[in-house]
């Protein structure tokens, strides 16, 4: 499909929002953002609540798509991720649907399916069809935003790429890390392919560069035309030399989820 021109970024002010902001009009967007704080140096984005349902419509008003990146983006209780993840999604949903927007792209996340076990020696890569196991209530936030999606799909007609994002940072942090990582050139080059691709109804992809030690497999997010162009392994010897290989006995070196099966941090941080 044509790309859209005017697209609705939501949690812009975030460190995702952060890269795509400086990213994504490269590939002819006019973003319109949306954040809970204000943003400094962008007088015209919009400082919203998405429980102000109000506020969210009149946000989402002449858009032509939506990136949906806003919400707590680690563990918290659920009663902050009830508002801000599970009802602030529905909130952003239902302004679509009522706002004639064709197509969301859903920031998802590995925590999605974090009780999945990594992949070891031989094993195949983790499919896009796993059954989900979130690690978090934070988890469980993004598995409902996937049924939001396939439910406004299949009622309304709203497409959405749903993206099980690993770790999206200018390099990555962890030896984990090396396996799920999204360069933010790769992430701007994703979104772009989820919002372009014809007749994505509602699809799931795994969002990562194309890592040496890679996962999970990317075949959904290359069917939409993603073709990634980085690679972790530059980073993987210092980071191995800092803090040792992935060890079986450490659960949290045992599932996809990484620490957030065990001990994972708490918003606000």
């Amino acid at each position: 499909m044509p790309a859209p021109r005017t697209v609705l970024l939501t949690g812009a002010a975030g460190g995702l929002g952060t890269l795509m902001r400086d990213l994504l009009p490269a590939y002819g967007y006019d973003l319109r953002l949306l954040d809970l704080r204000p943003i400094e140096g962008e007088p015209d984005a919009i400082a919203a609540d998405l429980a102000d349902r109000d506020a969210v419509r009149e946000a989402v008003r002449g858009v032509d798509a939506i990136i949906h990146l806003a919400g707590i983006s680690l563990e918290a209780p659920f009663e902050k991720i009830l508002k801000a993840n599970i009802e602030g999604t529905y909130h952003l949903y239902e302004a679509a649907r009522e706002e004639g927007v064709g197509r969301i792209v859903f920031a998802s996340s590995n925590h999605a399916v974090g009780y999945t076990p990594r992949p070891r020696g031989d094993d195949p890569l983790i499919p896009v069809g796993t059954p989900r196991r979130p690690d978090t209530f934070y988890g469980l936030s993004k598995c409902f935003g996937e049924d939001l999606a396939q439910l406004y799909w299949d009622r309304h007609g709203l497409e959405t790429v749903s993206v099980r994002i690993g770790s999206c940072f200018p390099e990555p942090t962890s030896v984990r890390m090396l396996s799920v990582w999204m360069s933010p050139a790769d992430g701007a080059r994703l979104f772009h392919a989820a919002l372009t691709a014809e007749h994505v109804g509602h699809t799931v992809v795994h969002g990562s560069s194309a890592n040496t030690r890679l996962w999970w497999d990317l075949t959904s997010a290359r069917a939409l035309g993603y073709e990634p162009q980085d690679d972790s392994e530059p980073y993987a010897e210092k980071l191995i030399a800092e803090q040792g290989e992935l060890q079986d006995g450490n659960e949290a070196h045992a599932y996809l989820g990484g620490q957030f099966v065990t001990d994972p941090p708490i918003w606000p941080y």
